[in-house]
Parts: C-alpha cells; structure tokens; sequence
C-alpha cells in the first residue's frame, strides 16, 4: 500500500458550529470532542484536512482576510499541530468549478500535495455535497447529524451523530 490514510473534514457545521458567512472569529465555537479526535486520529497515523466551500468571499460578504481569521481561531482552539492543512473554494455556487464541493477538486490536490490514499480515506461532512465530495474522489464518507446533517437526503457509507463518533469510525479500521 502506499500513500497515507487521511481524514478531510468540513469545516462549518462538522468541526465548529454553523455562523452564516462566518467572518469573525470571536463566533468560531468548536464542537466539543474535536480536538481529542484529532489527537487521536494523529496518533493514529492518519493526516488531518479541512475542506471548505467558502462562497461568501465570491459572494462579496467576507473577505480572504477574514476566512483566514476564522481559520486560524479554529486551528487555535482544535489544537495546534491537529490540521496537516486546510483547502478553501471561494466560488460562489453559479460558477464553473471544479473545487467547489461537491466537485472533488480540492481533495484531489490534497491527496497530490500530501501523498494520500483516497481509498483509505474519509470525508466527514454535515451536507450532501461534502458526501457527494467524498464519494466523487474514492473516499469513504461519513454524514456528521451536527450542523445540517438531520436535514440531508444523502448516502454516506457511514452516519454519526457527531465528530466524535465520526471518529471513532475512521479509526475502526473499515478503510484499512
């Protein structure tokens, strides 16, 4: 086998709470778990990434410097080290795209950057397009029921009722 195992997570509404257009970091409130499941997912071997669709910069409503912020509060409070790296699309929704999820752009630049084996990877997410995602590069998913999870019709391999359990299934060793 070559290549690392890997889990890509969305960011809003899977490892902190859903903020609309989320440009201040003082509203960034990580979900409680997330920074043991990273550890342990480290310690597991398996590298870490965040996966964002982040159209309110193309949109005009936050800017490149305030999606950083907000990055850099969530790496603060999720711990330092628990994140290989973080992908962001600031495309909004009408436009051409081959990142913006559900397309799988920016996993695959991930698993290219990082040496990653996608068949032995997840994707954990709150939306249909994060599962559509996972699916779309040949990972395994797993739909997180926080955020807008309870409300997705979508057919993840695995459901969790949040990061925690999310976790505890990436590690169970099904993609090993």
């Amino acid at each position: 086998m070559s290549g690392a195992r890997a889990v890509f997570f969305d960011r809003d509404g899977t490892l902190m709470e859903e903020v609309h257009y989320c440009g201040d970091p003082a509203k960034v409130r990580v979900f409680p778990g997330v920074p043991e499941a990273l550890r342990k997912l480290k310690e597991a071997g398996f590298r870490t990434f965040v996966i964002t669709n982040q159209s309110g910069i193309g949109r005009g409503l936050i800017t490149e410097a305030q999606y950083h912020a907000v990055q850099e509060e969530l790496l603060r409070q999720a711990g330092a080290g628990l994140i290989d790296a973080a992908y962001f699309c600031a495309d909004p929704p009408a436009a051409p795209s081959t990142r913006r999820k559900p397309e799988p752009g920016m996993v695959l630049e991930a698993a290219a950057d990082y040496d990653i084996d996608l068949a032995r990877s997840y994707f954990i997410g709150d939306k249909s397009a994060d599962i559509e995602c996972g699916q779309r590069a040949g990972t395994r998913t797993i739909l997180v029921l926080t955020g807008y999870g309870a409300e997705q019709d979508s057919h993840p391999d695995f459901t969790a009722h949040d990061i925690t359990q999310a976790v505890e299934i990436a590690l169970s060793g099904a993609a090993s």
